[in-house]
Order: structure tokens, then C-alpha cells, then sequence
């Protein structure tokens, strides 16, 4: 069959006199090409620069010289997702080089998504989370991290773990995420400090801090930073996808456990705010926080108890807000500092361990007693209040 169609397409074109001869075989060059050829030079060199373009690697520009940990982070992120995951990463501030980029990052003057351009240092600049997503309630200045991050986040996370975005996880793992690593950096990249006034003491070895070490040096001879880049590439990838991990297989687990422990603390006390947890060692203070808004819990979750490594109890005060040291009631003065016997007449409960001299923990060697250590503390409570 397919010879006989040959046979029959080589008759009818030697039927036709060469001067007569179709298009489709009077010209041996595809259409295409004709009509490129017949366009105007301009056009045609635009449309030859563009399909030049779409052949070569992708490429993501960033500034040279003394680098950064949110553009690091910026390039770190991109190329997780699929389409830049082999992308050439050009640090240059020449405005030619950088046009002929997919993505550039911190560089360039322009906030512009829809061209692919995430700088933050422009005057009118003035962008946060929240102004970006009004379903986000963070409020600091955003870096070209935090840029990346809130119109690509989304969808490396997805990418990275293997799900859809839609997936419930993906919202909390966001949020956990720009919350505890990326604010941090927008903020000190911006120059926005944590707290007013002169602070107590310095912290020198965040993310941003040890991303900076790795330039050179003022005096070093070799002052080429492309090395030091890839290595802080690597320091920062490694910091982002370690939280990731442990948000995800960690973080995450642990806020059914504490969820369940909120939903049953009438089962262990009347009173409704002591938890206990079937397991220890489970990050629970911010579940404690989230839950307490989500299921309209009237009176604050003030102990929670669970078992150590040696599967003897704690009792541990919850602390006003995540971040600080002061808690919402700190077991009784009088028994702080002291251990074991001396602890236990003290108290008048058997079995107790040790209260912390501040009185943010205690233990003892069973649920019972360390229960009682709580009971206790809340019953003293009341009979302040009364006086």
C-alpha cells in the first residue's frame, strides 16, 4: 500500500511540467522557512533571538561581587523547580548581560513578576507578605528570598515533596517556613532590627551572618567570590531543606499528638489546663498556641506533662508566647531549686525529682505525682486569687 502511494505521488509530479508545478512541490523549502524569509529583517532577527533563546539553558542573574543571604537563598530556591533546575546562575551588573536572563533576583531596580524581576532596593519599593497575600499576616519588608518565595513557594514545596499544591501541608509547611527562616532573613537583609533600643546581647551566627563570612576577606589577594557563593548556595540549601525535613516529618506529626492531648485535657483535670502527651519529646509549644485559637479554648493551657528518656515524668509550664521565658504560671517559689527527698516533703507529693530554679520545670518518677505537682501549683493560684 504505502509503495503504491509512493508510486502514485512520483507519477503526478512528473506529470506536471516543471513551470506548472504546485507550490508544495515547486519548492523544495518548507513554508516555514518561506515565509521567515519574506518577513522583515527586524521581525525576523527578534523571532531567530527568541527561538535562540528557548534552545540555550535557562539562565538566573544576580549581582556579583559581595553577596548575600537572600539572593543566595533567591538562587537556591529557583532551582528547585523544574524548569530552572539546570539554569545557569550569572552574576553581573551589566544591564545587557542581565536582559538576557529568564529570572534576576536582587539586582536590576525592578519589581516586575510578570517580566521575571525581583529586586527589593528600588525607593518605592515597599512590598511584605501581607501587602502580596492578604491571607499572610506578616508585615516585613521582603527580600529578594521573601520575593521568590512568595510567588514560587508554593510550588517548590510541592515539587520538593512530591505532592499538589492543594495539599493541606503545603499551606502550614509555608507558613512555618516564611515564619522561622525566610522573615529573618528579608528583615536583616532590609536592616530591620528585632527589637527597639540597644539589645542585652549580640547573636552573630544566624544564616545571614555566616553566609557574610564566606566572602573574602578586605585584605585577602584573591578577591573572586564565585566560589564562595556556590559554597554559601550549599550552606543555605542545606539550612532550608534540614527545616523542611524536620517540619515536615516532625513538626507535622507532632500536632495531631498535642491536638489529641488539647481535646482530652477535661479527662485528666476538671479544670481542663493540664495536657498530657502519650509521648514526649515532641516539639508542642507552638501546636499549643495554634490549637488553643483553632478549637476556642476558653481557659489557657497552663502544664503539660509527658515522659523523658528515662520514662520518668515532667511537668513543664507553658510560657506566655512561644518566644519568650516567662510563663503563664511557674511552679510554686518555695519548691524551685530543691531535689529529690528535700523536694518531696517540701511539696508533700512522693517521688519528686527536681524543680528547675526557675521554676519553668519539675519531675518525678510517676504520672501520678507529677500530675500532682501541677494540681497543686494551679490550687495555690486559686488561693491567691482569693486573698
Amino acid at each position: 500500500m504505502f509503495r503504491g502511494l509512493q508510486g502514485l505521488a512520483g507519477v503526478a509530479v512528473s506529470c506536471f511540467p516543471r513551470s506548472r508545478l504546485p507550490a508544495v512541490f515547486a519548492n523544495p523549502r518548507s513554508r516555514a522557512t518561506a515565509a521567515l524569509e519574506s518577513e522583515p529583517q527586524a521581525k525576523r532577527s527578534r523571532r531567530g533571538e527568541e527561538l535562540q533563546k528557548s534552545m540555550r539553558p535557562r539562565r538566573i542573574g544576580t549581582h556579583n561581587g559581595t553577596f548575600h543571604c537572600d539572593e543566595v537563598l533567591a538562587c537556591f530556591l529557583l532551582r528547585r523547580l523544574p524548569r530552572y533546575q539546570d539554569a545557569e546562575i550569572v552574576r553581573s551588573r551589566d544591564p545587557k548581560l542581565l536582559a538576557e536572563c529568564d529570572v534576576v533576583v536582587d539586582v536590576g531596580g525592578e519589581y516586575e513578576p510578570q517580566k521575571h524581576r525581583y529586586d527589593h532596593h528600588q525607593r518605592s519599593f515597599a512590598e511584605t507578605m501581607n501587602s502580596l497575600r492578604p491571607d499572610k499576616p506578616w508585615q516585613t519588608k521582603l527580600s529578594s528570598a521573601g520575593l521568590i518565595y512568595v510567588h514560587f513557594g508554593t510550588e517548590i514545596l510541592a515539587s520538593l515533596l512530591g505532592t499538589d499544591e492543594k495539599d493541606p501541608r503545603i499551606s502550614m509547611l509555608y507558613d512555618k517556613l516564611y515564619e522561622n527562616l525566610i522573615e529573618e532573613i528579608d528583615a536583616i537583609d532590609n536592616g530591620i532590627s528585632q527589637w527597639d533600643g540597644e539589645p542585652r546581647y549580640a547573636i552573630s551566627t544566624n544564616l545571614s551572618a555566616r553566609v557574610g563570612h564566606l566572602n573574602p576577606r578586605w585584605n585577602d589577594k584573591e578577591q573572586d567570590t564565585e566560589a564562595g557563593f556556590r559554597s554559601a548556595m550549599q550552606l543555605v540549601g542545606g539550612e532550608f531543606l534540614d527545616r523542611l525535613d524536620f517540619y515536615r516529618n516532625s513538626w507535622l506529626p507532632a500536632r495531631s499528638l498535642v491536638e489529641e492531648a488539647v481535646r482530652k485535657r477535661f479527662e485528666v483535670d476538671s479544670g481542663g489546663e493540664i495536657v498530657i502527651f502519650a509521648q514526649g519529646g515532641c516539639p508542642w509549644k507552638e501546636h499549643i498556641f495554634h490549637l488553643e485559637q483553632e478549637l476556642g479554648v476558653e481557659k489557657p493551657v497552663k502544664f503539660v506533662l509527658y515522659t523523658d528518656q528515662n520514662s520518668q515524668w515532667r511537668v513543664q509550664c507553658v510560657p506566655v508566647t512561644r518566644n519568650t521565658f516567662q510563663n503563664r504560671l511557674p511552679l510554686p517559689e518555695k519548691w524551685r531549686g530543691l531535689r529529690e527527698e528535700e523536694l518531696s516533703k517540701t511539696c508533700g507529693i512522693p517521688g519528686c525529682i527536681f524543680v528547675h530554679a526557675s521554676g519553668f520545670i519539675g519531675g518525678n518518677q510517676t504520672r501520678e505525682g507529677a500530675l500532682q505537682m501541677a494540681q497543686k501549683t494551679l490550687a495555690a493560684q486559686e488561693t491567691t486569687n482569693e486573698k
